[in-house]
């Protein structure tokens, strides 16, 4: 079979034809979702965030999270941390403002649970959110699948 898609690539490369991973990614109707590709899920004030589950198969297989200190800030857009797999290293940005009041250690010892649970437990930090109404800037989930069709188009 690998031998088959090689072959099939090789011939579309040749011919100039375009061709592309379609994967089918799964996205959760009770999450909203950032256009950097993470997730937060929302309970009173309490924010558990983690990367989409689009974006960990983009990545590829995880070997190393980097988790910032409980207790820190974070801004809605900006970078807490990082996430490297076997083809790339890219920046995790929180979808809210608040304060780290968990992180998630199992990830320290096997990072590939973002790849195995990206939403259940492979989720990256826990925040205490400053504003709730930040949430109103992110995706639901129809919206987010929308976005990443349209964004695996172009490529």
């Amino acid at each position: 079979m690998a031998s088959r898609m090689l072959w099939a690539s090789r011939a579309a490369s040749y011919l100039r034809i375009s061709v592309f991973h379609r994967g089918f990614s799964t996205v959760l109707n009770d999450l909203k979702y950032a256009d950097s590709h993470e997730w937060v899920k929302v309970n009173g004030n309490s924010a558990t965030i983690g990367i989409t589950d689009h974006a960990q198969d983009h990545l590829g297989d995880v070997v190393y999270v980097e988790l910032p200190e409980v207790g820190a800030t974070v801004k809605q857009g900006d970078s807490f941390g990082a996430v490297e797999s076997v083809k790339a290293t890219s920046d995790v940005n929180s979808p809210v403002s608040g304060k780290v009041v968990e992180v998630n250690e199992e990830l320290s010892n096997s990072p590939a649970l973002v790849n195995s649970s990206p939403y259940e437990n492979g989720w990256i930090i826990k925040v205490e959110m400053n504003d709730a109404g930040e949430l109103k800037n992110l995706m639901g989930s129809e919206e987010y699948s929308k976005f990443c069709e349209e964004e695996d188009s172009k490529h």
